[in-house]
């Protein structure tokens, strides 16, 4: 026995109901991704005269696992303000960032 399928010609009726389906698969996907925050803390620098800080930068989740990616993301973020990165010390979620912004002082948040 053979079994032939074929694609149906899309038509507008067919298409009312795959639009809705799509928008929904595509909202879930962006709250998944909007739920998934990360933060690096950083150490950074000015020069003439020398100055140092602490902060806390907001990464892109495609950052979230690696220090290296998280470098390449906060460098020239830091240096758009005129300081330069030192180092990045590590990668947490939100409840860590809830803990450490208090230390992070005044600019304790880059995006």
């Amino acid at each position: 026995m053979i079994l032939i399928i074929r694609p149906r010609p899309a038509t507008c009726s067919g298409m009312k109901h795959r639009t809705p389906l799509a928008a929904l698969f595509i909202g879930l996907s962006l709250a998944g991704q909007a739920s998934a925050q990360c933060y690096a803390d950083y150490k950074a620098k000015q020069d003439n005269p020398l100055r140092l800080q602490y902060g806390i930068i907001e990464l892109p989740a495609d950052a979230c696992d690696s220090m290296q990616r998280a470098t390449e993301h906060a460098a020239p973020v830091i240096a758009r303000s005129g300081w330069t990165l030192l180092q990045v010390e590590s990668i947490f979620d939100e409840t860590e960032f809830q803990r450490r912004r208090a230390n992070a002082g005044a600019v304790h948040l880059r995006q």
